[in-house]
């Protein structure tokens, strides 16, 4: 057994491969500390070939389920072994509600993050050909053109069966009932039918008029498709017999989804994208500043949640009515102003894996899609998206100011597409276009700078890192100093040899201390950051300034509250000053539902000190100094 690792992927393959393979799991889940496997049967001597494992601290066998004790990092290992397995990883307790809002953009993201880079090299290939046309207009005759134009746009003809797999993974329904559901709706079939009643034709189903409503490149209706999917294929799950669930679960899932996407869902998301076009026409009407703002400000807020590709059919009806459309233009400036974001975040942050990120989603944005600067960075760190557009909001009202608009479609609005504003019969149009746009673009950087990007101010592990290398001599002579770990909860201290929990008590875990909690609040003991937080809220991991790392596990089996009681005050990678408030618990809540509140104070890489632990069997108010160590 060793205490350092840092390949914990191939730590989830070789216990996978120990506990005998992946035919053997019947189910996954983890806590703070622990890997938790339920197996069909437990293969001879696994438990000593995982305990063996380099990253293993020791395996415990009880209440059904074969635990590895990791440590802080365990969740690198689950997230490896959760790919690897696609097995139910949900814990079987309900989860912590968090507001609506963030639920749908949580949805959002997980559904359109796994695919972003497929459409983003579709962005890439029509902006190439932007250019190629720009510098010889006759290649867009050519058959050359004519493919590589069909190969770019295919990944949005068919987003809605990307979006199926995606979002079946995320509500958690059979992926291969959501993408023959979607299908459907971008079947050649349908869309002669959708023609044929755009024509003036009739058609029903079960006496029921459709709409014309067509499905290629569309968002709500497959996204509403496969959520209802879920419950749908639940509830036909619990009424069908076992011997016939193979057969009849897709049989009547597909028969009851996509005549109602068709007849309800579909023409009740072509009825939200129409009301957004009908609202911004009548309000470009009357106050072309104020449209320009709204489409400049919020656009990319529409994006987030999938309403984007609705507007399309009014952007091709402006065109062919008044040869122009002054939607697109200001659709540019948020585009634009989501780059000229995300390259602030690029310049201003701090950590190397942040800029990496931000250099690619900059490029990309060049092409038209933000959905990487919006997802991968800056929605993650809101001061970003927010800088973005404020500065889209301005640049669009700039080039109001001007009677900016498009004269050319564009497929994707964004930097390669502004010559679409060139117009002979209003030369003012490419000014207001190129003033916006660098208002947009320079301003959002500007605002990024002023009001920081809002990941924490802390220094990423490979800027740790190489500074540790740089200044070898100081830290180690730093190191080699007493520390001092303060009392983080008060309470009576015990020696951890006399917890009845064996993997903390054998020190296992590392050494350290236990206490018996005459408070409800748990304090920082020292100067540092959250290394992690568990999910169920009843363990923090911290490491100091010096590199000591502590895991704070409040009560004994307290991961089974799942979060009850328990009140966090930080998160996970912020930084903390000693006696900054951490935790809250209600030990009521606790004593009620039958869990000791002994809580192990341990120090998780303890093989590279010396430790000393003060006041046993003393209760120590809070902020007093409770173990030193020094490097050994």
């Amino acid at each position: 057994m060793s205490n350092s690792i840092r390949d914990y992927e191939k730590l989830a393959v070789d216990i996978l491969e120990a506990v005998g393979g992946k035919e053997n799991v019947i189910k996954a889940s983890r806590c703070a500390t622990r890997l938790r496997l339920v197996l069909k049967e437990t293969p001879k001597n696994a438990d000593k070939k995982v305990s063996e494992l380099t990253g293993v601290i020791t395996v415990v066998e009880t209440g059904g389920q074969f635990q590895v004790v990791i440590g802080m990092h365990v969740g690198k290992v689950f997230d490896k072994l959760s790919s690897l397995t696609n097995l139910d990883t949900s814990n079987d307790e309900e989860e912590p509600k968090t507001s609506i809002l963030n639920r749908v953009i949580a949805t959002m993201s997980a559904v359109f993050a796994p695919f972003i880079y497929i459409l983003a090299a579709a962005g890439i290939l029509q902006g190439c050909l932007i250019l190629i046309n720009m510098v010889n207009p006759s290649f867009a005759s050519t058959g050359t053109y004519e493919v590589l134009s069909f190969m770019s746009w295919t990944p949005f003809t068919f987003l809605p069966i990307f979006i199926a797999i995606t979002a079946s993974k995320h509500f958690k329904c059979n992926p291969y009932i959501a993408v023959a559901c979607c299908a459907a709706l971008v079947s050649p079939s349908w869309a002669e039918i959708a023609s044929r009643i755009a024509s003036g034709e009739t058609v029903t189903f079960l006496g029921i008029g459709l709409a014309e409503t067509t499905y290629t490149s569309s968002v709500l209706p497959p996204l509403f498709l496969v959520w209802l999917l879920s419950y749908v294929e639940k509830f036909i799950e619990k009424k069908l017999p076992d011997a016939v669930k193979p057969l009849f679960t897709p049989f009547l899932c597909m028969l009851i989804m996509v005549p109602l996407t068709i007849i309800v869902i579909g023409p009740l998301s072509d009825g939200v994208a129409t009301a957004i076009a009908n609202g911004y026409n009548y309000l470009y009407n009357i106050a072309p500043t104020v449209a320009a703002a709204v489409i400049g400000g919020l656009w990319q807020i529409v994006v987030i949640f999938g309403v984007h590709w609705g507007v399309t059919p009014m952007n091709i009806a402006n065109f062919e009515m008044n040869g122009m459309d002054t939607f697109q233009a200001f659709q540019t400036m948020a585009v634009i102003a989501q780059v000229g974001a995300v390259v602030g975040v690029c310049i201003k942050s701090r950590s190397m894996a942040t800029k990496n990120i931000s250099l690619s989603a900059g490029i990309t944005g060049i092409f038209g899609i933000t959905e990487p600067a919006i997802y991968g960075v800056n929605l993650k760190f809101k001061k970003p998206f927010i800088a973005g557009c404020i500065a889209g909001a301005v640049g669009a009202v700039v080039a109001a100011l001007f009677n900016t608009a498009y004269y050319v479609y564009a497929g994707l609005p964004g930097m390669l597409t502004i010559v679409n504003a060139i117009s002979a019969d209003n030369p003012s149009s490419i000014m207001g276009m190129l003033l916006g746009s660098a208002i947009a673009f320079f301003g959002a950087i500007i605002i990024v700078q002023i009001i920081g990007i809002g990941e924490k101010e802390e220094k990423s592990k490979e800027d740790k890192i190489k500074e540790v290398k740089e200044v070898e001599k100081e830290e180690v002579i730093e190191l080699k100093k007493e520390i001092q770990i303060k009392n983080p909860i008060t309470g009576k201290v015990i020696a951890l040899e006399n917890i009845k929990d064996p993997v903390f008590s054998s020190g296992a875990m590392g050494k350290g201390i236990a206490i018996e909690p005459k408070d409800n609040k748990v304090y920082a003991p020292f100067n540092g950051s959250v290394e992690f937080v568990a999910d169920t809220k009843h363990a923090i991991g911290l490491r100091s300034e010096e590199g000591v790392e502590l895991l704070i596990h409040v009560g004994m089996d307290t991961v089974k509250m799942n979060g009850v009681g328990f009140n966090l005050k930080i998160e996970a990678n912020s930084t903390v000053k000693e006696g900054d408030l951490l935790l809250e618990f209600d030990i009521k809540e606790i004593e009620k539902a039958g869990y000791s509140l002994v809580t192990p104070v341990v120090i998780t890489n303890s093989d590279t000190y010396e430790e000393c632990a003060l006041y046993i069997d003393e209760e120590v108010e809070f902020g007093k100094s409770i173990i030193n160590i020094k490097e050994k």
